[in-house]
Order: structure tokens, then sequence, then C-alpha cells
């Protein structure tokens, strides 16, 4: 019996590096660096080691911070330090089990 080959269809909406499993949230290669380093930084980091620990751009990592904030897997709480303006971001618990599962 031969196997059934799935269609040209089937195959691109699955994509070319899908896995079950994957939650495109999380798994996101900069999102995944930005959960890590928030998880092993549980008291948070500020926007710029943030930035420098992942190598990302501003406007790159505020992206993607949104995306986790709307997700409600990070918190982002802006603030000011000696005058200046400064954002903490923090992963909240909820994602911290998501992170982990």
């Amino acid at each position: 019996m031969k196997a059934k080959n799935p269609s040209t269809a089937e195959r691109s909406s699955e994509g070319r590096f899908a896995y079950e499993g994957l939650d495109r949230v999380i798994h996101e290669r900069a999102r995944l660096s930005v959960l890590t380093s928030l998880l092993t930084n549980p008291k948070g980091l500020t926007f710029g080691d943030l930035k420098q620990l992942c190598a990302l751009t501003d406007g790159n990592l505020s992206g993607h911070l949104s995306v986790l904030e709307n997700a409600q897997m990070v918190e982002i709480a802006k603030g000011h330090d000696r005058n200046r303006p400064q954002t903490v971001c923090r992963i909240t618990p909820g994602g911290r089990k998501r992170y982990l599962e």
C-alpha cells in the first residue's frame, strides 16, 4: 500500500520548520532570548540591559516585548531613575509557567 503524500497546499500551510507543540509566541528566536533573560533575572531588567543581552535594536526589542505583553507573559513598568526615564521588564508568573511548560 502506497503512503498518501500531502498536497502542496498542506505542506506549505504547515511551514518548513513547523513542529507540533511549538508556541509561536515563545519559540521565535528573539522572544525566546528575551524570556530566558527575564526568567534568569526575576527582579527584571532595564530595557537597555535586555537590549544588550539579546543583541536587539530598540525597535526590534520593543516589538517583541509588545507581543509578549499582549500575551500577558511580561510586564513593563515605566518610571524614572535619577530624573531619567527607565523601563523595567519582568516575566509574569503566568509567563514563567508557560515558558517552563
